[in-house]
This record gives structure tokens, C-alpha cells and sequence, in this order.
């Protein structure tokens, strides 16, 4: 099954994927819907973040990716309403992002990637994902 996830510098060295932070988790969002993905890269634009790319990837792969990375997938149906603040988050960002450029903090980086040679792993999962 085909979803579609939100890249940044899609096809570059410097490619990532959009997240949220909820509850002390890494949430990666898998839209059904393309117009749904578009629509949320729309209002992350509105609110001056850089606008990411709707890519179209298999569900499977983004899930093995989030599992590996101990991140969580999150599923959007097409039509998706939310019944909470937390489930509001996946049709509309927060209104507050972090900078580009400082993802992390430098404890948290040193606590999560404590090598170039893991970061340079996530880099190569994500290359294949595409």
C-alpha cells in the first residue's frame, strides 16, 4: 500500500522527514490522501517552516523505518477527524515549530546519535526508502 509522507530536500545529502514531537515520541505522519499531505505542507507554509515535498513511498518501508529508527508511524485516513488535541496534530501542525537547523539540542543529539557512524546508518535507511 502507497502513502505519502512529507520530505525535506527530497533526493539530496541532506534529506530528512517530517516529524512531530508528541509525548516525548518521534511521530512520522503516512496520509492516505495526497491532497490531505498537500494540505498540511500548505499550513506548515503558512506559518513561514519550509515546505516539504509530498513524496509517495509504501506504507511497509516507512514503517520499517520508523521501527528501526524508534520513531512511531502514524496512519491518516482520507477524511481523518481528529476526536482529540493529540489526533489534531495530524491534520493540522502545531503552532509552534522547531528552527531549522536545530532539530536538537546538543544533550539530545549527543543522547541519540552518539556517532557519526549511526547518524551516517539513518542516512543510508532513509536513501533506501526511496
Amino acid at each position: 500500500m502507497l502513502v505519502h509522507v512529507l520530505l525535506y530536500e527530497a533526493g539530496t545529502e541532506s534529506e530528512g522527514i517530517h516529524s512531530l514531537e508528541i509525548k516525548d515520541s518521534t511521530v512520522i505522519l503516512m496520509f492516505e490522501d495526497k491532497d490531505d499531505a498537500e494540505r498540511y505542507c500548505g499550513l506548515l507554509e503558512a506559518q513561514d517552516f519550509p515546505t516539504p515535498s509530498v513524496e509517495e513511498l509504501t506504507r511497509r518501508d516507512i514503517e520499517a523505518f520508523c521501527l528501526e529508527a524508534g520513531y512511531e508511524a502514524r496512519y491518516v485516513e482520507k477524511g481523518f477527524i481528529p476526536s482529540n488535541d493529540e489526533e489534531r496534530l495530524m491534520i493540522s501542525p502545531p503552532l509552534s515549530n522547531l528552527e531549522v537547523g536545530n532539530w536538537q539540542t546538543k544533550d539530545n543529539i549527543t543522547e541519540n546519535i552518539s556517532t557519526n557512524d549511526q547518524l551516517e546508518d539513518i542516512k543510508k535507511r532513509l536513501e533506501k526508502l526511496l
